[in-house]
Formats: C-alpha cells, sequence, structure tokens
C-alpha cells in the first residue's frame, strides 16, 4: 500500500472567503427609492407632512403614526447607501431602512415535490438511494417567489410528443384555436397540418399528421420537468407552474426519428410561435440542413436547448449533433447528479456545453397517468427549458441571445462541472434576479490545499488494483484533485473509502481537472482496479483541499 500524507497548513482563509462572499451577494430586494423612517420621541409623526419633509429633507410618501413611523421618498439615481448614512445622521430620525419587499414563499403543494430533488435538494435520498447534497438543485423555490411562468410563453418539445391527457400536463397544453373551434379534417389555419389542437407528428415527414400524442413516454417526461401544473395538489410541479407546452413529435415509439422530421419539426416549433424550443434529442453526422433549420428558429427569437449528449464524450474535441452547432440560441446542456457530479455518461466539452442541469434519477410524468425516475441529458435540458420558460415571463422582452447568456453568467460554479462545461450549475432564481450565485462554501476550490503526488502507470495495466491513503491531520473535510483521470468508464475505476472500510464513492471515465466530492473526516483510502479489455491513460492526482 502507498501512503501519502499531506501537511495542514495553519493560514486562515476566512478573511478571504467572507470579503468573496460579499462581493457576490444579492442585495435585499426594495421599493425603489423609499426608506421606512421611525422618529426619535422627540417628533411626531402626526406633524403635517409638510414640516416631516423640511425635517427629513425628504418627500414623506404616508405615515404609521401610532409606530411613529414615516415612509418617504428619495430620488431613484441617489445611492441607497448613501441615503442611508445622511438619514442615520439626522437628528429626527432614530431608524431608517430600506422599504423591503416581501413575497411569499412557494412551496407547492404537489405530493411527490419531494422527490424532485433537481428543484429542492436538502440532501434526501434519489431514486437510486443516493444521498444528496443540500442546495444541488436550479433553485427553484426561490425563483417561484418571483415567478411561477405564464401562459403567454410557449415552449415546443420536440421529442416522441406530449401524453396530453395526462392529469399533470393536460392543464398546461398549448392549444391551437383555430384548429379547436374549427371543422373537423379541414386545415382551418392553413399551416399544412389538419386538426393540429396540440402540435403536430413528424413521424411519417411526408404525410404528417395533427396528433403528437406520446406513444413512448420520453417526450412526456421531458414535459413534465419543463411544466407540469403546479400546485394542484397532484403529481409532480414542473420549473414552470404555468406555461403553454406545445407537442412537436419527429421520434416514433422506438425513441429514433429522420433529419427530414427533425427540419420540419423545427420549422413548425418556429412558425407557430414557441419562445424556447426544447431538444432531448442527438445523433447523426454534421448536417447542414438541420443547422440552417436552427437558425431559422434563431432568426425568429427563439431559443434552442439541447441535450448535450450521454456518451461520456468531449465535445470540444468531438462534436455533438445538435447540440454542438455553432448557432447563437443553441445553449448545450449537461446532466449532474444529486451530489453535483457529472453524470457518468453525460457528454461534456469546456466551450461547447453552456451548463449543467440535474439529470440522474429525475421523477416525471409519462405514458398512461404515472410517473417515472429516469436519467440523462435528456431529463437535464428540460429543467433548463423550464428555466427559460420562467425567464420569458418575466422578462418578455429579452433577446433569445440574451436569455442564453444570462442563464449562463448566473449558474453557479460547482466542482463536477469545472472544466466540463462553460457555466457551471443552471440556478433560476440568480438567473431572474441576475446575480451571480454566492461563492460556495463546500466547493473545495475555495478551500486551502496540500501537494500530492499519485500517479497510476501510463497507461495503466491491466488487472491493477493498487490502493493509496491520503492523510490531512486536523481536516474535518477532504477532497482529492485529478489533474488527469482517464479510464475505461465503469470497468476501471477508483473506489473511495473511509478508515472503517466504508465506501464513500467511485470515479471512472474521464475526470480531468476536477475535485472528487468532499470526503468528512481527515482520511481517504483510494482503491484503484482495471479489467483485461482497455487501457487508457490513468490517473494523476496532485493536490488535496481541507478545512
Amino acid at each position: 500500500m502507498k501512503r501519502l500524507i499531506g501537511r495542514a497548513s495553519k493560514i486562515s482563509m476566512l478573511g478571504l472567503f467572507f470579503a468573496s462572499t460579499q462581493a457576490f451577494a444579492a442585495a435585499p430586494e426594495a421599493v425603489p427609492g423609499e426608506f421606512v423612517v421611525k422618529l426619535k420621541p422627540t417628533v411626531s409623526a402626526k406633524s403635517s407632512v409638510n414640516t416631516l419633509s423640511m425635517q427629513l429633507g425628504s418627500f414623506v410618501k404616508s405615515t404609521i403614526p401610532g409606530q411613529n413611523i414615516v415612509v418617504i421618498k428619495r430620488p431613484v439615481f441617489e445611492s441607497e447607501k448613501e441615503v442611508l448614512k445622511t438619514l442615520a445622521e439626522n437628528p429626527a430620525v432614530d431608524i431608517v431602512e430600506p422599504n423591503y419587499i416581501y413575497r411569499i414563499n412557494k412551496t407547492p403543494n404537489d405530493p411527490m415535490f419531494g422527490q424532485l430533488w433537481g428543484m429542492s435538494n436538502i440532501g434526501q435520498q434519489d431514486s437510486g438511494r443516493q444521498v444528496g447534497i443540500a442546495g444541488i438543485d436550479i433553485g427553484a423555490e426561490a425563483a417561484w417567489d418571483i415567478t411561477t411562468g405564464s401562459k403567454d410563453v410557449i415552449v415546443a418539445v420536440i421529442d416522441t410528443g406530449i401524453n396530453y391527457n395526462h392529469p399533470d400536463l393536460k392543464d398546461n397544453l398549448w392549444i391551437n384555436e383555430a384548429e379547436k373551434n374549427g371543422q373537423a379534417g379541414v386545415d382551418d389555419d392553413g399551416n399544412g397540418i389538419v386538426d393540429d389542437i396540440y402540435g403536430a407528428s413528424f413521424v411519417d415527414a411526408n404525410k404528417p399528421t395533427g396528433n403528437p400524442l406520446d406513444d413512448h413516454g420520453h417526450g412526456s417526461h421531458c414535459s413534465g420537468t419543463i411544466g407540469a401544473t403546479g400546485n394542484d395538489g397532484k403529481g409532480i410541479v414542473g420549473v414552470a407552474w404555468n406555461v403553454r407546452l406545445m407537442g412537436v413529435k419527429f421520434l416514433a415509439a422506438n425513441g429514433s426519428g429522420s433529419l427530414e422530421g427533425a427540419l420540419k419539426a423545427i420549422d413548425y416549433a418556429t412558425k407557430m410561435g414557441a419562445r424556447v424550443l426544447s431538444n432531448s434529442w442527438g445523433g447523426g453526422g454534421y448536417s447542414e440542413t438541420l443547422k440552417q433549420a436552427i437558425e431559422r428558429s434563431n432568426t425568429a427569437g427563439a431559443l434552442f436547448v439541447a441535450a448535450a449528449g450521454n456518451e461520456a464524450n468531449n465535445n470540444d474535441s468531438n462534436p455533438t449533433y445538435p447540440a454542438t452547432y455553432d448557432v447563437p440560441n443553441v445553449i448545450a446542456v449537461a446532466a449532474v447528479d444529486n451530489r453535483g457530479q457529472l453524470a457518468s455518461f453525460s457528454n461534456y466539452g469546456k466551450t461547447k456545453v453552456h451548463v449543467g442541469a440535474p439529470g440522474v434519477n429525475i421523477y416525471s410524468s409519462v405514458k398512461g397517468s404515472g410517473y417515472d425516475s429516469w436519467s440523462g441529458t435528456s431529463m437535464a435540458t428540460p429543467h433548463v427549458s423550464g428555466m427559460a420558460a420562467l425567464l420569458v415571463a418575466k422578462e418578455p422582452n429579452l433577446t433569445n441571445v440574451e436569455m442564453k447568456e444570462r442563464i449562463v453568467s448566473t449558474s453557479k460554479p460547482i466542482p463536477g462541472l469545472r472544466g466540463k462545461a462553460r457555466g457551471g450549475l443552471a440556478n433560476a432564481y440568480a438567473m431572474l434576479t441576475n446575480t451571480l450565485p454566492a461563492p460556495d462554501p463546500n466547493d473545495p476550490i475555495n478551500w486551502q490545499t496540500v501537494p500530492l503526488n499519485i500517479s497510476s502507470a501510463h497507461p495503466y495495466k491491466e488487472n491493477t488494483k493498487e490502493e493509496y491513503e491520503v492523510n490531512v491531520p486536523g481536516a474535518k473535510q477532504i477532497a482529492i484533485y485529478f489533474s488527469k483521470f482517464d479510464t475505461e468508464r465503469e470497468y476501471d475505476k477508483i473506489e473511495f473509502f473511509d478508515r472503517s472500510g466504508k465506501k464513500l464513492g467511485v470515479i471512472s471515465g474521464r475526470n480531468d481537472d476536477s475535485f472528487t466530492v468532499p470526503f468528512d473526516g481527515d482520511y481517504v483510502k483510494l482503491v484503484f482496479t482495471s479489467d483485461d479489455s482497455v487501457q487508457r491513460y490513468g490517473f494523476d492526482i496532485t493536490k488535496a483541499a481541507w478545512r
């Protein structure tokens, strides 16, 4: 057994961390230019408005005489900090505060809400019984205090269709009123599709129909995450409680579809006014015609949300379509688990993948009236599509490119996505408030480090079994940093154990430039094993972070 002990430094990082947190923290929401002032006992709120205005040097908007309080208005261009300082020095003022805005805390009453760790992760187990890390979610609950969506927003689910009879979806469907109120068997709106009330099907691209009913379940699962009806006392809740879901089917019951069908599906969604196009599908090689269809959606102002893919592939060096088309409105989404780690199957790319979202063991609606837990970048994508629907509801004048940049720029940096995506974990609240999430104290990048020097052979040998120990005396938690990690996915791996032999986790596949999740205590044992089939580079460990 190889043993490496790091010596812990005594230098405190508290000051640096506190300053960093203050720099990123969002100011509490308040009514612009308004302040609540409690007067000193020598001054009465019952005095005339003119008298009070002169004493305070401000316009008195209203009074609360019973508490000797007045509410004043100042020009909105004035700095809140300066106004507070000036009024605090006024001899008539006892207390001065911004006129803060409070909102109801909107937690839905949907009975399966607790199983939706992607919306609200409090450390609960997922359906695979993995214990989560609190806060590894999209910040939905805080976002819902701002908006739960709008029926003015149309999201096209370009997929296997939608189960438009599902009790959690039927009230949030897009409805083509011209066809619903028209004559059966007639193309009432002249768009080339007969009776496309809830959307259209291009499975037989040469003979499209107006029936996008899901015969697979995938599209319905995506639809539930985007926009299952919220606070209705049943099932689940979508990211957008209020939205219109357009079913655009080109994938058949076996999950496959043609380029021709994809082209017609995208053009249909674009023509019929969808602001967000959700695309949990991929495959094929580069297609100029498919790129042009996406470009048409960009010209029309739609956001094209695309799954990064499930091949554990680096999209920067090996493009995956449609996620890596170089069109301004494309936002590619990777999948993370409930501990913030990049899913073992998820594609990644420091430049070509934009953000990550929950995509492992995600509950949502399926065929019939039921629910199921599925995994994939297909499940991550609708989280971002639902977020985009919230953003359109709040700021309808944003362009599609501005929406994309807002989602990426306000995403939360997490260790599992560092070096794997342009941004971090998509965060709905930060997106809606246009703020940067505060630095994560659970992120090892913010901790102190000790150097390590642990490497496998390059390439490693078949049937390898090697053990290493890392000990950082005095640490409460440690995380291991891999400058390079490349093994045969699932078959060649490193498992982590505590002193008692309890398994703490496992990594496999490609994980360059990344920390492990934090391990409690000052010790962890690493066991590297490989089989006899494929030998890759292996790994290099250069440091451990600790706190």
